[in-house]
């Protein structure tokens, strides 16, 4: 996914309100950008850091910029890092018409936002022929307190978990389903934040038992856009080993 317009470079000096944050641009002015995040950002919002904003084309929007990327000090060293949690299903999609979602080998199409379970809709409605539907469930990423280890969630995920009780609910009818992680910047693994959320972490678990699939993707990230690279291995117990990347 590439920018369609060069992103503005700034500095942070507040995140607030969860989707509002100041930023200083180059040139000295102070504007208020859309944070598309509902999560608590940890290690991505000190003051200071150098951000990168996607300007708005549309005149009557009330804020003229989106943020996008942080450049954060994480353990292991400094990197771009993608915030906005709107970009993973775009992102899947991408890949998926690339056919480097080795996991989704063989579907066709992927019909987005598709309603299930009791209240609840679906990333993406897989289907191909002769394979079974499969609802995929897309997750952002962006924690790293470790070198090289991605983890999920950054705070209470409550709506999180309640998708994971669904997915285990569409495999014990017979279903196909899947999570799929998309970590925002390098890594080299994934696991699960359970000291941050447990509940999400008995979810995902029950869920994995039951015969929910879960892959994680680390993401190429920089100025110019973000694209899904690579499988990386899931550590939490019960996940399936990554998929081999395919070509198109």
């Amino acid at each position: 996914m590439r920018f369609p317009t060069p992103l503005i470079e700034g500095r942070l000096v507040r995140r607030y309100k969860r989707f509002l944050a100041d930023v200083t641009l180059a040139d000295g002015s102070l504007v208020t950008a859309h944070c598309a995040n509902p999560g608590a950002m940890l290690g991505l919002n000190a003051e200071g850091f150098r951000v990168l904003l996607s300007p708005s084309t549309n005149p009557a929007r009330k804020l003229g910029f989106s943020w996008e990327l942080v450049e954060a000090d994480l353990p292991g060293g400094p990197q771009w890092v993608g915030i906005n949690t709107a970009r993973p299903n775009a992102l899947v999609a991408e890949a998926f018409r690339a056919n480097t979602i080795a996991p989704l080998a063989g579907y066709e199409t992927l019909r987005p936002e598709v309603p299930y379970g009791k209240a609840s809709r679906v990333d993406f409605l897989a289907s191909g022929p002769g394979l079974p539907p499969c609802h995929v469930e897309v997750k952002n990423c962006h924690l790293m307190r470790q070198p090289g280890l991605a983890e999920f969630p950054d705070c209470k995920a409550a709506r999180s978990a309640r998708h994971m009780e669904e997915l285990a609910a569409v495999v014990a009818a017979g279903g196909r389903a899947m999570l799929i992680v998309v970590i925002q910047m390098r890594a080299t693994a994934f696991d699960v934040a359970r000291d941050i959320d447990p509940a999400f972490d008995r979810a995902l678990q029950a869920a994995l038992a039951a015969g929910m699939e879960a892959y994680a993707y680390t993401c190429a990230v920089g100025p110019g856009g973000v694209e899904i690279a690579a499988p990386v291995p899931i550590l939490t117990p019960g996940a399936p080993p990554p998929p081999a990347r395919t070509s198109g």
